[in-house]
């Protein structure tokens, strides 16, 4: 069993130098770490509401998997972190979107706090 490393421009780098990858493949399977919706180019975690943040989450994670060989329509299981799940109604609009036909199995809990100070974090396992 080997794994290779993911690392791609398209998504942030680990969040301020923190030891951890965007994703890791192993035998046909890519576990991405969590995306929030800081812009890549920036740094800067993107303007407006939780819907913004989980749409550039989103392109984030997209933009892993594509790095990793897979895409969206390969992940098979999805965590979604939120500090107010208040704003589900909101994050799944966005969501829905992205997985629009057999979407993954998903689970979201509320959480105290993210990174950077976002509102919503989303990791994946997906297929290669």
């Amino acid at each position: 069993m080997s794994k290779t490393v993911i690392a791609v421009d398209g998504a942030p780098r680990p969040f301020q130098g923190a030891p951890y990858n965007q994703a890791i493949r192993t035998d046909g399977l890519v576990f991405c770490a969590g995306q929030v919706g800081l812009d890549p180019d920036t740094g800067d975690m993107v303007e407006g509401d939780v819907a913004a943040q989980t749409e550039r989450a989103l392109q984030n994670l997209k933009a892993v998997l594509e790095g990793a060989g897979s895409g969206l329509n390969q992940v098979v299981k999805t965590t979604v972190f939120m500090t107010d799940l208040g704003e589900f109604a909101a994050m799944n609009e966005v969501y829905a979107t992205y997985f629009t036909s057999d979407p993954p199995a998903r689970s979201t809990v509320q959480v105290a706090g993210l990174p950077a100070g976002a509102r919503v974090e989303i990791e994946a396992i997906a297929l290669t």
